[in-house]
């Protein structure tokens, strides 16, 4: 068999091309994700963040992946498309 055959099936062929949203021209009324993406000090940075949000008065929910290895479980995400209007995502070493 040639390796010509063979497929990968968790490659594309071709990137899918999506539009970004635009950016909310303010935070006031929003709800602000922030999500740790389990990197070593990033829960530091972003917990900096998310006082300095939550400072100006805006609600901000906090989400974490259990491991910065993977994506975030399908739980995380769909709570994060459900709960927040715009994310913050960081890491930090």
């Amino acid at each position: 068999m040639s390796l010509d055959n063979l497929l990968d099936p968790t490659g594309e062929r071709e990137a899918a091309e999506r539009p970004r949203l635009a950016r909310p021209t303010s935070l006031d009324g929003l709800t602000v994700g922030v999500l740790d993406i389990s990197k070593a000090r990033g829960d530091v940075f972003l917990e900096k963040v998310a006082s300095l949000i939550e400072g100006r008065g805006i609600e901000v929910k906090r989400y974490r992946k259990p491991t910065v290895a993977r994506t975030a479980p399908m739980a995380i995400q769909q709570a994060i498309v459900e709960e927040v209007d715009v994310v913050v995502e960081g890491q930090a070493d």
